[in-house]
């Protein structure tokens, strides 16, 4: 445990980061999860529609730094490979 305050106050703050980027990731890859869902049932207006929802979760959390852009390029363009081919 931190012994003075800032260094208590980082740790809360670490802490609350911590669990806002887990719960972020985990709506992405349950986004995820829904359009992979959706292709293997092969329905493409559902998988597109997902497969949108999924590339804005993406691109948001890229852009506040919960991933890397190039994690962030390469999960966008293996989800949209698998979309094209179900099409």
């Amino acid at each position: 445990m931190a012994g003075n305050t800032s260094a208590m106050k980082r740790q809360k703050q670490s802490i609350a980061r911590r669990e806002q980027n887990r719960r972020a990731k985990s709506t992405v890859k349950t986004a995820i999860k829904r359009f992979k869902s959706a292709v293997e049932e092969k329905e493409a207006e559902k998988a597109a529609t997902e497969l949108n929802q999924v590339v804005k979760l993406i691109d948001t959390y890229a852009g506040k730094g919960l991933y890397h852009k190039n994690t962030a390029a390469r999960k966008k363009s293996r989800l949209t490979a698998l979309y094209n081919k179900l099409s």
